[in-house]
Parts: structure tokens; C-alpha cells; sequence
């Protein structure tokens, strides 16, 4: 009986890890994005970066959190972009280089080649 209350916790912690790293994987993907959709909507609007997320206007609930999950740094010509690692879990991101095509963004802890 030990055996088997020992077995089933094994496998519970097993299937919460990899849902751990499976919503981290999710929610630093959309906030990565979401913040960069911001960040060059205000550029659009504007004609420049912001110098800090603050300056974001018309940005919903939602948002904040992405933005609360983002580090930002604008710099001469355009900016930088990071996801901590204080998701739960630690996201692996990629994308393609197309992915990258137009957008202001000089440097990045995520990958820039190819999934």
C-alpha cells in the first residue's frame, strides 16, 4: 500500500511539473508578444519608442500583466526585450526569422532561430 500511495504522488508531481512548464511556456509566448505589440503600436502612433512601459497608453487589464512579466529597456535605435525567468518554470522561446521582420526590437534572451 506504500508502494502504490507513493506511485500515485510520483505521478501527480510528474503531471504538475510538466503542466507547470507547459503554462509557462504559454503565458511567456503571449506576454513576449503582447508587450512587443504594444511597444511598436506606441511607436506607430508616436514615432518613437517609449522610453519606459509606463508611457503605454490604451492598454487593458490584461496587459499589465504582460507587461509586469517583460523587461524593457529602450536604447538608440529601438529596444530590448526580456522574459525573467520568475514564470513558473522557465519558458523556452523561439521563433522563426520572419518572426523578427520589421520590428524594433536589438536584443532578447529568446531565440531568434528557427523552431
Amino acid at each position: 500500500m506504500k508502494h502504490l500511495i507513493l506511485i500515485v504522488t510520483l505521478v501527480f508531481l510528474l503531471i504538475g511539473c510538466e503542466f507547470q512548464q507547459q503554462a509557462a511556456q504559454q503565458f511567456g509566448d503571449q506576454y513576449f508578444k503582447t508587450a512587443i505589440s504594444l511597444i511598436e503600436l506606441h511607436k506607430v502612433r508616436f514615432g518613437k519608442y517609449p522610453s519606459t512601459l509606463s508611457e503605454l497608453k490604451f492598454i487593458g487589464d490584461w496587459d499589465q500583466l504582460a507587461l509586469q512579466s517583460v523587461e524593457y529597456s529602450r536604447i538608440e535605435d529601438g529596444y530590448t526585450l526580456t522574459v525573467p525567468h520568475n514564470l513558473a518554470g522557465k519558458p523556452k522561446l523561439q521563433y522563426p526569422p520572419e518572426f523578427w521582420q520589421g520590428l524594433g526590437i536589438k536584443g532578447t534572451n529568446r531565440d531568434r532561430e528557427p523552431l
